[in-house]
Protein backbone atom coordinates (compact mmCIF):
# COMPACT_ATOMS: atom_id res chain seq x y z
CA UNK A 1 0.00 0.00 0.00
CA UNK A 2 2.77 2.24 0.90
CA UNK A 3 4.89 1.50 -2.31
CA UNK A 4 1.71 2.39 -4.43
CA UNK A 5 0.91 5.91 -2.06
CA UNK A 6 4.50 7.35 -2.77
CA UNK A 7 5.11 5.89 -6.44
CA UNK A 8 1.83 8.34 -6.98
CA UNK A 9 2.37 11.32 -5.78
CA UNK A 10 6.16 10.86 -7.02
CA UNK A 11 5.26 10.44 -10.17
CA UNK A 12 3.33 13.34 -10.23
CA UNK A 13 5.92 15.67 -9.06
CA UNK A 14 8.11 14.51 -11.70
CA UNK A 15 5.84 15.49 -14.30
CA UNK A 16 6.11 19.04 -12.51
CA UNK A 17 9.73 19.33 -11.46
CA UNK A 18 11.25 19.92 -14.58
CA UNK A 19 9.88 23.28 -15.40
CA UNK A 20 10.58 24.57 -11.11
CA UNK A 21 13.96 26.36 -11.95
CA UNK A 22 12.97 27.27 -15.38
CA UNK A 23 10.30 29.12 -14.22
CA UNK A 24 10.13 32.07 -11.38
CA UNK A 25 7.52 32.05 -9.02
CA UNK A 26 3.97 33.00 -10.25
CA UNK A 27 3.44 37.34 -9.15
CA UNK A 28 0.95 37.60 -6.35
CA UNK A 29 0.05 39.92 -4.13
CA UNK A 30 0.09 37.99 -0.95
CA UNK A 31 -1.74 35.82 1.68
CA UNK A 32 -4.40 38.31 2.78
CA UNK A 33 -4.48 40.72 -0.94
CA UNK A 34 -5.37 37.73 -2.76
CA UNK A 35 -7.69 36.14 -0.19
CA UNK A 36 -11.21 35.85 -1.06
CA UNK A 37 -14.74 35.07 0.75
CA UNK A 38 -17.84 33.48 -0.96
CA UNK A 39 -21.37 32.41 0.25
CA UNK A 40 -23.66 31.00 -1.77
CA UNK A 41 -27.50 30.66 -1.06
CA UNK A 42 -28.78 27.83 -2.46
CA UNK A 43 -32.93 26.83 -2.21
CA UNK A 44 -33.87 23.25 -3.37
CA UNK A 45 -37.13 22.13 -3.56
CA UNK A 46 -37.16 18.15 -4.25
CA UNK A 47 -40.00 15.30 -5.11
CA UNK A 48 -38.75 12.10 -6.06
CA UNK A 49 -42.48 10.31 -6.56
CA UNK A 50 -41.51 5.83 -7.16
CA UNK A 51 -44.37 3.60 -8.77
CA UNK A 52 -44.90 0.32 -7.27
CA UNK A 53 -45.67 1.29 -3.83
CA UNK A 54 -42.31 2.39 -2.94
CA UNK A 55 -42.11 5.23 -0.76
CA UNK A 56 -41.57 8.82 -2.12
CA UNK A 57 -39.14 11.25 -1.12
CA UNK A 58 -39.77 15.11 -0.74
CA UNK A 59 -38.20 18.27 1.02
CA UNK A 60 -37.53 21.59 1.03
CA UNK A 61 -34.38 22.74 1.95
CA UNK A 62 -32.10 26.38 2.21
CA UNK A 63 -28.56 26.08 2.44
CA UNK A 64 -25.49 28.80 3.04
CA UNK A 65 -22.29 27.69 1.71
CA UNK A 66 -19.42 29.52 2.82
CA UNK A 67 -16.19 29.37 1.37
CA UNK A 68 -12.69 31.26 2.26
CA UNK A 69 -9.90 31.46 0.00
CA UNK A 70 -6.30 33.17 1.38
CA UNK A 71 -3.70 34.12 -1.15
CA UNK A 72 0.03 32.64 -0.76
CA UNK A 73 2.92 34.03 1.44
CA UNK A 74 5.73 35.44 -0.35
CA UNK A 75 8.72 33.70 -1.06
CA UNK A 76 10.04 30.61 -3.04
CA UNK A 77 6.84 28.48 -1.37
CA UNK A 78 4.21 30.45 -0.93
CA UNK A 79 1.78 29.03 2.01
CA UNK A 80 -1.85 29.81 2.20
CA UNK A 81 -4.94 28.12 4.01
CA UNK A 82 -9.01 27.20 2.05
CA UNK A 83 -11.92 26.99 4.66
CA UNK A 84 -15.38 26.26 4.19
CA UNK A 85 -18.70 26.45 6.94
CA UNK A 86 -21.78 24.67 5.52
CA UNK A 87 -25.35 24.77 7.34
CA UNK A 88 -28.74 23.14 5.84
CA UNK A 89 -31.30 24.39 7.01
CA UNK A 90 -35.42 22.44 6.79
CA UNK A 91 -37.95 24.20 5.37
CA UNK A 92 -40.03 21.50 4.99
CA UNK A 93 -39.38 17.51 5.05
CA UNK A 94 -42.03 15.00 6.09
CA UNK A 95 -41.14 12.13 8.28
CA UNK A 96 -42.82 10.10 6.03
CA UNK A 97 -41.21 11.33 2.81
CA UNK A 98 -37.93 11.69 4.10
CA UNK A 99 -34.48 10.22 1.95
CA UNK A 100 -34.02 12.65 -0.36
CA UNK A 101 -30.28 12.94 0.95
CA UNK A 102 -30.52 16.58 1.60
CA UNK A 103 -31.13 16.30 5.39
CA UNK A 104 -29.95 13.98 7.98
CA UNK A 105 -32.90 11.60 9.40
CA UNK A 106 -32.52 11.21 13.39
CA UNK A 107 -33.32 8.72 15.30
CA UNK A 108 -37.01 8.90 15.72
CA UNK A 109 -37.17 8.97 11.62
CA UNK A 110 -37.82 12.65 10.90
CA UNK A 111 -35.25 14.24 9.06
CA UNK A 112 -33.20 17.45 11.31
CA UNK A 113 -34.13 20.90 11.54
CA UNK A 114 -30.45 22.40 10.54
CA UNK A 115 -27.19 20.61 10.37
CA UNK A 116 -23.30 21.78 9.86
CA UNK A 117 -19.88 21.28 8.42
CA UNK A 118 -16.56 23.06 8.62
CA UNK A 119 -13.52 22.05 7.25
CA UNK A 120 -10.53 24.04 6.12
CA UNK A 121 -7.15 22.88 3.21
CA UNK A 122 -3.31 23.65 4.12
CA UNK A 123 -2.03 24.78 0.79
CA UNK A 124 1.56 25.31 -0.72
CA UNK A 125 2.78 26.46 -4.04
CA UNK A 126 5.45 26.51 -6.14
CA UNK A 127 6.28 27.28 -9.25
CA UNK A 128 2.49 26.78 -10.95
CA UNK A 129 1.86 23.91 -8.95
CA UNK A 130 -0.19 23.39 -5.67
CA UNK A 131 -0.20 21.13 -3.00
CA UNK A 132 -3.30 20.00 -0.89
CA UNK A 133 -4.13 18.78 2.03
CA UNK A 134 -6.98 18.59 4.00
CA UNK A 135 -10.74 18.60 3.21
CA UNK A 136 -11.68 19.19 0.18
CA UNK A 137 -13.35 18.79 -3.66
CA UNK A 138 -11.69 16.87 -6.00
CA UNK A 139 -12.64 16.48 -9.16
CA UNK A 140 -11.55 13.97 -11.69
CA UNK A 141 -12.81 11.35 -13.73
CA UNK A 142 -11.55 8.69 -11.03
CA UNK A 143 -12.18 10.22 -8.02
CA UNK A 144 -14.43 13.16 -7.43
CA UNK A 145 -17.19 14.52 -5.63
CA UNK A 146 -19.93 15.91 -5.81
CA UNK A 147 -22.69 19.12 -4.93
CA UNK A 148 -26.17 17.92 -6.47
CA UNK A 149 -27.63 18.08 -2.73
CA UNK A 150 -28.22 21.40 -0.63
CA UNK A 151 -24.51 20.50 0.76
CA UNK A 152 -21.79 19.22 -1.41
CA UNK A 153 -19.50 16.40 -0.37
CA UNK A 154 -16.02 16.44 0.62
CA UNK A 155 -13.06 14.31 0.70
CA UNK A 156 -9.88 14.25 2.83
CA UNK A 157 -6.31 13.41 2.20
CA UNK A 158 -4.12 14.84 -0.02
CA UNK A 159 -4.03 15.99 -3.56
CA UNK A 160 -0.98 18.07 -6.46
CA UNK A 161 -2.69 19.77 -9.24
CA UNK A 162 0.50 21.21 -11.71
CA UNK A 163 0.21 22.97 -14.63
CA UNK A 164 4.21 23.68 -14.92
CA UNK A 165 3.84 23.18 -19.01
CA UNK A 166 1.83 25.37 -21.02
CA UNK A 167 -1.57 23.17 -21.72
CA UNK A 168 -0.74 20.30 -19.30
CA UNK A 169 -2.67 19.69 -16.46
CA UNK A 170 -1.54 16.99 -14.22
CA UNK A 171 -3.22 15.59 -10.77
CA UNK A 172 -2.50 13.32 -8.15
CA UNK A 173 -4.21 12.25 -4.74
CA UNK A 174 -4.32 10.02 -1.80
CA UNK A 175 -7.36 10.52 0.16
CA UNK A 176 -8.49 8.48 3.00
CA UNK A 177 -12.27 9.42 4.19
CA UNK A 178 -15.41 11.36 2.81
CA UNK A 179 -18.38 12.91 4.04
CA UNK A 180 -21.92 12.89 2.13
CA UNK A 181 -24.38 15.63 2.14
CA UNK A 182 -25.79 14.64 5.27
CA UNK A 183 -22.65 13.22 7.44
CA UNK A 184 -20.43 15.87 9.03
CA UNK A 185 -17.54 13.66 10.25
CA UNK A 186 -14.51 14.71 8.10
CA UNK A 187 -13.66 10.58 8.92
CA UNK A 188 -16.20 9.17 7.08
CA UNK A 189 -15.17 6.27 4.39
CA UNK A 190 -14.61 5.87 0.51
CA UNK A 191 -16.44 3.69 -0.73
CA UNK A 192 -17.70 1.35 -4.31
CA UNK A 193 -21.12 2.96 -4.29
CA UNK A 194 -23.38 0.68 -6.32
CA UNK A 195 -21.02 -2.37 -4.32
CA UNK A 196 -21.74 -1.22 -0.93
CA UNK A 197 -18.09 -1.91 0.00
CA UNK A 198 -15.46 0.20 1.24
CA UNK A 199 -11.58 0.98 0.96
CA UNK A 200 -9.21 2.27 3.54
CA UNK A 201 -8.03 4.73 0.60
CA UNK A 202 -7.92 6.27 -2.90
CA UNK A 203 -5.18 7.07 -4.96
CA UNK A 204 -5.20 8.69 -8.30
CA UNK A 205 -3.04 9.91 -10.79
CA UNK A 206 -3.49 11.72 -14.12
CA UNK A 207 -4.08 14.84 -16.52
CA UNK A 208 -5.19 16.07 -19.38
CA UNK A 209 -3.14 17.60 -22.69
CA UNK A 210 -4.51 19.90 -25.23
CA UNK A 211 -2.85 18.88 -28.62
CA UNK A 212 -3.73 21.36 -30.24
CA UNK A 213 -6.68 24.58 -30.52
CA UNK A 214 -9.75 22.17 -29.67
CA UNK A 215 -8.39 19.28 -29.10
CA UNK A 216 -7.66 17.56 -25.70
CA UNK A 217 -6.89 13.93 -24.65
CA UNK A 218 -7.14 13.09 -21.10
CA UNK A 219 -5.57 9.88 -18.67
CA UNK A 220 -6.26 8.80 -15.65
CA UNK A 221 -5.81 6.02 -13.32
CA UNK A 222 -7.06 5.17 -9.93
CA UNK A 223 -6.46 2.71 -6.91
CA UNK A 224 -9.17 1.83 -4.64
CA UNK A 225 -7.44 -0.56 -2.14
CA UNK A 226 -8.81 -3.81 -1.90
CA UNK A 227 -11.21 -3.25 -4.65
CA UNK A 228 -10.12 -2.23 -7.90
CA UNK A 229 -7.41 -0.15 -10.49
CA UNK A 230 -10.01 1.82 -12.58
CA UNK A 231 -8.15 3.30 -15.91
CA UNK A 232 -9.55 6.74 -17.80
CA UNK A 233 -9.25 7.62 -21.17
CA UNK A 234 -10.62 10.59 -23.17
CA UNK A 235 -10.49 12.58 -26.19
CA UNK A 236 -12.29 15.86 -26.83
CA UNK A 237 -12.57 17.67 -30.50
CA UNK A 238 -14.02 20.70 -31.28
CA UNK A 239 -14.00 22.59 -34.77
CA UNK A 240 -15.51 25.74 -35.67
CA UNK A 241 -16.86 25.36 -39.19
CA UNK A 242 -17.76 29.19 -39.10
CA UNK A 243 -18.81 31.58 -36.84
CA UNK A 244 -22.13 30.18 -36.05
CA UNK A 245 -21.19 26.65 -36.35
CA UNK A 246 -19.47 23.95 -34.66
CA UNK A 247 -18.61 20.04 -34.04
CA UNK A 248 -17.80 18.25 -31.35
CA UNK A 249 -16.48 14.79 -30.51
CA UNK A 250 -16.06 12.93 -27.83
CA UNK A 251 -14.70 9.49 -26.84
CA UNK A 252 -14.36 7.94 -23.54
CA UNK A 253 -12.76 4.67 -22.10
CA UNK A 254 -12.83 3.68 -18.92
CA UNK A 255 -11.33 0.17 -17.59
CA UNK A 256 -11.83 -1.41 -14.33
CA UNK A 257 -10.31 -4.07 -13.09
CA UNK A 258 -10.32 -6.08 -9.32
CA UNK A 259 -7.39 -5.31 -6.98
CA UNK A 260 -5.96 -7.17 -3.82
CA UNK A 261 -8.39 -8.67 -1.50
CA UNK A 262 -11.32 -7.84 -4.67
CA UNK A 263 -13.94 -6.72 -1.48
CA UNK A 264 -16.59 -6.24 -4.98
CA UNK A 265 -15.60 -9.38 -6.45
CA UNK A 266 -14.42 -9.90 -9.46
CA UNK A 267 -14.31 -7.29 -11.89
CA UNK A 268 -13.18 -7.32 -15.77
CA UNK A 269 -15.31 -3.95 -17.22
CA UNK A 270 -14.70 -1.99 -19.98
CA UNK A 271 -16.95 1.16 -20.51
CA UNK A 272 -17.13 2.90 -23.87
CA UNK A 273 -18.55 6.31 -24.75
CA UNK A 274 -18.79 8.44 -27.80
CA UNK A 275 -20.56 11.43 -27.95
CA UNK A 276 -21.15 13.57 -30.85
CA UNK A 277 -22.69 16.66 -31.26
CA UNK A 278 -23.49 20.00 -33.75
CA UNK A 279 -24.60 23.26 -32.27
CA UNK A 280 -25.69 26.12 -34.66
CA UNK A 281 -26.09 29.15 -33.49
CA UNK A 282 -28.42 29.17 -30.52
CA UNK A 283 -29.25 25.10 -31.08
CA UNK A 284 -26.88 22.48 -30.05
CA UNK A 285 -28.02 18.45 -31.33
CA UNK A 286 -26.24 15.94 -29.28
CA UNK A 287 -26.01 12.15 -29.75
CA UNK A 288 -24.81 9.69 -27.48
CA UNK A 289 -24.09 5.82 -27.46
CA UNK A 290 -22.71 4.14 -24.44
CA UNK A 291 -21.63 0.23 -23.89
CA UNK A 292 -21.12 -1.85 -20.64
CA UNK A 293 -18.44 -4.40 -21.53
CA UNK A 294 -18.37 -6.62 -18.24
CA UNK A 295 -20.59 -9.16 -16.01
CA UNK A 296 -21.12 -6.33 -13.36
CA UNK A 297 -22.21 -2.97 -13.90
CA UNK A 298 -19.90 0.15 -13.83
CA UNK A 299 -19.44 1.62 -10.25
CA UNK A 300 -17.62 4.36 -8.97
CA UNK A 301 -16.70 6.35 -5.83
CA UNK A 302 -19.11 6.56 -3.18
CA UNK A 303 -18.61 8.80 -0.10
CA UNK A 304 -20.24 8.68 3.87
CA UNK A 305 -20.98 6.46 6.67
CA UNK A 306 -24.53 4.29 7.05
CA UNK A 307 -25.47 4.81 10.66
CA UNK A 308 -26.16 2.36 13.29
CA UNK A 309 -30.08 2.41 12.01
CA UNK A 310 -29.02 2.06 8.40
CA UNK A 311 -30.01 5.43 7.78
CA UNK A 312 -27.73 8.59 6.05
CA UNK A 313 -25.86 6.07 3.94
CA UNK A 314 -22.75 6.53 1.50
CA UNK A 315 -23.95 8.35 -1.28
CA UNK A 316 -22.55 8.38 -5.19
CA UNK A 317 -19.92 10.61 -6.10
CA UNK A 318 -19.09 12.16 -9.67
CA UNK A 319 -16.30 10.38 -10.70
CA UNK A 320 -18.63 9.02 -13.61
CA UNK A 321 -18.25 10.65 -16.91
CA UNK A 322 -19.74 8.68 -19.49
CA UNK A 323 -21.86 10.71 -21.75
CA UNK A 324 -25.16 8.83 -20.98
CA UNK A 325 -25.32 9.78 -16.96
CA UNK A 326 -28.54 11.41 -17.13
CA UNK A 327 -30.23 13.27 -13.95
CA UNK A 328 -31.67 9.91 -12.29
CA UNK A 329 -29.96 6.70 -14.10
CA UNK A 330 -26.15 6.40 -15.31
CA UNK A 331 -26.71 3.58 -17.86
CA UNK A 332 -24.33 1.57 -16.50
CA UNK A 333 -25.38 -1.82 -15.94
CA UNK A 334 -23.70 -5.27 -16.73
CA UNK A 335 -23.70 -5.20 -20.69
CA UNK A 336 -25.67 -2.48 -21.07
CA UNK A 337 -26.13 -0.69 -24.48
CA UNK A 338 -27.70 2.31 -24.59
CA UNK A 339 -28.43 5.84 -26.78
CA UNK A 340 -29.03 9.40 -25.98
CA UNK A 341 -30.87 12.04 -28.13
CA UNK A 342 -30.56 15.97 -26.81
CA UNK A 343 -31.32 19.24 -27.41
CA UNK A 344 -30.44 22.59 -26.17
CA UNK A 345 -31.50 25.74 -26.58
CA UNK A 346 -30.07 29.40 -26.23
CA UNK A 347 -32.87 32.29 -25.72
CA UNK A 348 -30.41 35.14 -25.53
CA UNK A 349 -30.41 35.00 -29.30
CA UNK A 350 -34.08 35.69 -29.11
CA UNK A 351 -33.69 38.43 -26.89
CA UNK A 352 -33.95 36.18 -23.48
CA UNK A 353 -30.20 36.83 -22.24
CA UNK A 354 -29.73 33.91 -19.77
CA UNK A 355 -32.39 31.74 -20.51
CA UNK A 356 -31.64 28.07 -21.56
CA UNK A 357 -33.90 25.14 -22.30
CA UNK A 358 -32.55 22.07 -22.63
CA UNK A 359 -34.06 17.81 -23.34
CA UNK A 360 -33.01 14.45 -23.54
CA UNK A 361 -33.96 10.92 -24.10
CA UNK A 362 -31.65 7.75 -22.99
CA UNK A 363 -32.91 4.56 -24.07
CA UNK A 364 -30.82 1.63 -22.25
CA UNK A 365 -31.53 -2.10 -22.88
CA UNK A 366 -29.29 -5.57 -22.74
CA UNK A 367 -29.09 -5.21 -18.76
CA UNK A 368 -27.76 -8.84 -17.88
CA UNK A 369 -26.81 -9.36 -14.72
CA UNK A 370 -26.92 -13.72 -14.72
CA UNK A 371 -23.44 -13.88 -14.73
CA UNK A 372 -23.07 -11.98 -11.52
CA UNK A 373 -21.68 -14.37 -8.48
CA UNK A 374 -25.06 -15.10 -5.91
CA UNK A 375 -22.51 -14.49 -3.43
CA UNK A 376 -21.25 -10.96 -4.05
CA UNK A 377 -22.35 -7.49 -3.48
CA UNK A 378 -23.68 -7.15 -7.18
CA UNK A 379 -26.12 -9.88 -6.51
CA UNK A 380 -29.99 -9.71 -6.89
CA UNK A 381 -29.99 -6.29 -8.28
CA UNK A 382 -30.03 -6.95 -11.69
CA UNK A 383 -31.92 -9.79 -13.96
CA UNK A 384 -31.31 -10.99 -17.24
CA UNK A 385 -32.92 -8.65 -19.89
CA UNK A 386 -33.20 -5.28 -18.37
CA UNK A 387 -34.34 -2.42 -19.98
CA UNK A 388 -35.02 1.43 -19.21
CA UNK A 389 -35.25 4.75 -20.76
CA UNK A 390 -35.24 8.23 -19.07
CA UNK A 391 -36.61 11.66 -20.00
CA UNK A 392 -34.83 15.04 -18.73
CA UNK A 393 -36.70 18.36 -19.30
CA UNK A 394 -34.62 21.26 -17.44
CA UNK A 395 -35.28 25.03 -17.85
CA UNK A 396 -32.41 27.35 -16.64
CA UNK A 397 -32.18 31.19 -16.05
CA UNK A 398 -29.49 33.30 -15.15
CA UNK A 399 -29.43 36.87 -13.66
CA UNK A 400 -27.89 39.13 -16.18
CA UNK A 401 -27.21 42.24 -14.06
CA UNK A 402 -28.26 43.97 -11.42
CA UNK A 403 -28.50 43.54 -7.80
CA UNK A 404 -28.77 40.14 -8.21
CA UNK A 405 -26.54 39.25 -10.96
CA UNK A 406 -25.22 35.41 -11.23
CA UNK A 407 -28.97 34.25 -9.11
CA UNK A 408 -29.59 30.80 -11.07
CA UNK A 409 -33.00 29.42 -10.88
CA UNK A 410 -33.23 25.72 -12.46
CA UNK A 411 -35.91 23.73 -12.72
CA UNK A 412 -35.17 19.75 -13.68
CA UNK A 413 -37.21 17.03 -14.12
CA UNK A 414 -36.67 13.42 -14.95
CA UNK A 415 -39.52 10.45 -15.86
CA UNK A 416 -37.48 6.98 -15.60
CA UNK A 417 -39.43 4.08 -16.64
CA UNK A 418 -38.04 -0.21 -16.37
CA UNK A 419 -39.01 -3.54 -16.22
CA UNK A 420 -38.16 -5.64 -13.87
CA UNK A 421 -34.89 -7.18 -14.86
CA UNK A 422 -33.11 -3.41 -14.65
CA UNK A 423 -34.02 -2.93 -10.95
CA UNK A 424 -34.36 0.66 -10.43
CA UNK A 425 -38.19 0.91 -10.92
CA UNK A 426 -40.51 3.10 -12.20
CA UNK A 427 -40.19 7.08 -10.76
CA UNK A 428 -40.70 10.96 -11.46
CA UNK A 429 -37.99 13.11 -10.58
CA UNK A 430 -38.66 16.99 -9.76
CA UNK A 431 -35.86 19.57 -8.63
CA UNK A 432 -36.24 23.09 -8.21
CA UNK A 433 -32.80 25.01 -7.34
CA UNK A 434 -31.71 28.74 -6.62
CA UNK A 435 -28.49 29.38 -6.73
CA UNK A 436 -26.99 33.00 -5.29
CA UNK A 437 -23.76 33.44 -4.83
CA UNK A 438 -22.39 36.64 -2.98
CA UNK A 439 -18.61 37.94 -3.24
CA UNK A 440 -17.88 39.42 0.29
CA UNK A 441 -14.48 39.87 -0.02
Amino acid sequence: MNHTRTSVLLLASACALPSFAAQPTAPGRGFIADSGVEVLLRNSYFNRSKEDGRRDARDWTQGVLGQYSSGFTEGTFGVGVDAFAYLGLKLDAPADKSGTGNLPVQDDGHPADNYSKAGAVLKIRLSESILKYGEQRPETPVFGVSHFRIVPQTATGLSLISREVEGLEVQAGHFTSGTSPVTTNADGALWAVMAGVTTPSADYLGGSYQLSPGLTVSLYGSRFEDIWNQYYANLESRTDVDALNQFGLGLTVYRTVDEGRAKAGEIDNTSLGLSTFWRSGAHRWLLGLQKIDGDTPFDYLGVGDTDRNGRNGNDQGASIQLPNAAQFSDFNGPQEKSWQVRYDLSLAAYGVPGLSVMGRYVRGWGIDGSHIAATGPYSGRYGDDGKHHETNLEVRYVVQSGPAKGLSVRARQAWHRANSDQGSGDLDDFRLITDYPIDIL
